[in-house]
């Protein structure tokens, strides 16, 4: 991740948002055009850990070892990363190199620094969540196209900036979307999005959009 940044992305700081999100599109294709040429285009195989396979029994309720397992982890990265934003040095440093990149050079800062670690972390917390949700989702080469949409939609609705509002927004959405195909299977794929568009005209900056 941070060699991407350094080599890649660091031209690209001062290019419009739409110039960033195409590189980014173009770069995943690649990416996927790569790994079908060495792996193939089919599913590849996966098997968890043993501690890890069964079921679990809570309040009544037969539960996957793997789920729990899934929610534990969401709440761990979910405190860490809030922690790392809103209480540290380095969250400061990176709101304030996003917020005013000239303002906080002046004030000391190794914006560079401070945005190729950022980048570097959510590179590996990008490869975390892959990881961990492949018994969930399957794994091939077109792994990220196809959930690429659902990661947008999370952010614009979140808001970005922030830490609780794509992880409100996934709840929602995940909800609405798991309950739309199971009883609206006709209209299933469309409720997600009529949802977004609700959401968004009334919370056009995010359900917590982070102030300056």
């Amino acid at each position: 991740g941070a060699l991407l940044e350094r080599i890649l992305y660091r031209r690209l700081y001062r290019a419009a948002h739409l110039d960033q999100v195409l590189f980014t599109i173009g770069l995943t294709l690649m990416s996927i055009a790569t790994a079908t040429y060495f792996f193939g285009p089919a599913q590849q195989p996966v098997r968890l850990p043993g501690f890890l396979t069964g079921q679990l029994h809570v309040l009544g309720v037969d539960l996957g070892t793997y789920r729990l397992f899934l929610i534990a982890m969401v709440v761990l990265a979910t405190l860490a990363l809030t922690f790392l934003v809103e209480r540290t040095r380095f969250g400061a440093q990176v709101r304030a190199s996003v917020d005013n990149q000239q303002a906080s050079i002046g004030l000391g800062i190794n914006v560079e620094r401070v945005f190729s670690v950022t980048f570097a972390l959510g590179s590996a917390l990008a490869g975390l969540g892959g990881a961990l949700g492949i018994d969930v989702l399957g794994l091939d080469p077109t792994f990220p196209l196809k959930y690429m949409v659902y990661f947008l939609l999370v952010v614009a609705v979140g808001g970005a900036g922030t830490i609780r509002g794509p992880l409100i927004a996934a709840l929602i959405l995940g909800v609405f979307d798991v309950a739309g195909k199971y009883y609206v299977p006709q209209i299933g794929s469309f409720v997600i999005y009529a949802v977004m568009v609700i959401m968004l005209l009334f919370f056009p900056a995010g359900l917590v959009g982070r102030r300056a």
